[in-house]
């Protein structure tokens, strides 16, 4: 099982006034898969509120993926790839790149994602959009490659070439 974290970047949602239907989702699709959500957790979007949640679940909880949901948008709050860059030390570009590939075949807004994703000694960090549909469809779209990253970041495989 592939030890999963998911953290819901939102300041209403942290505040508990509005309800969160993307890390359910989220949660929902790993749980299909060979996926465990071992934490979940509402945050605000607050540059060191990521970073130090982002380094508690790959420094402490060692967790293989981690997986944010909003603040990948426009608006002045919108902080996630920011906080992410500052705890990364790999970025993987190929990810978001892909993620916003597949999107534009959906919506030109996919454009506007600035979603990143990279490691942090053995945790793959990605960012996904804060919306339920889009969450789920950038999941749906990265979701059978991960493993074999995954597998290769914790040393069970070194075969990029099968």
């Amino acid at each position: 099982m592939i030890k999963t974290a998911v953290i819901t970047i939102s300041d209403r949602g942290s505040q508990g006034k509005r309800i969160d239907k993307t890390g359910p989702e989220i949660e929902n699709i790993l749980n299909k898969s060979k996926y465990e959500v071992v934490y979940y957790r509402i945050i605000p979007d607050e540059i060191e509120d990521i970073k130090r949640e982002l380094c508690y679940v790959c420094d402490k909880l060692k967790v293989n993926l981690a997986l944010t949901n909003g603040g990948t948008g426009f608006s002045n709050r919108d902080v996630t790839p920011e906080a992410t860059l500052k705890v990364i030390e790999k970025n993987v570009p190929g990810i978001a790149e892909a993620m916003r590939m597949r999107s534009m075949e959906i919506t030109p807004r996919a454009m506007l994602s600035r979603a990143v994703c990279g490691i942090r000694r053995n945790t793959l960090i990605v960012n996904l959009p804060g919306s339920p549909k889009g969450a789920v469809e950038n999941l749906q779209f990265i979701l059978p490659a991960l493993p074999h990253g995954i597998d290769i970041l914790m040393g069970w495989d070194s075969e990029c070439a099968k």
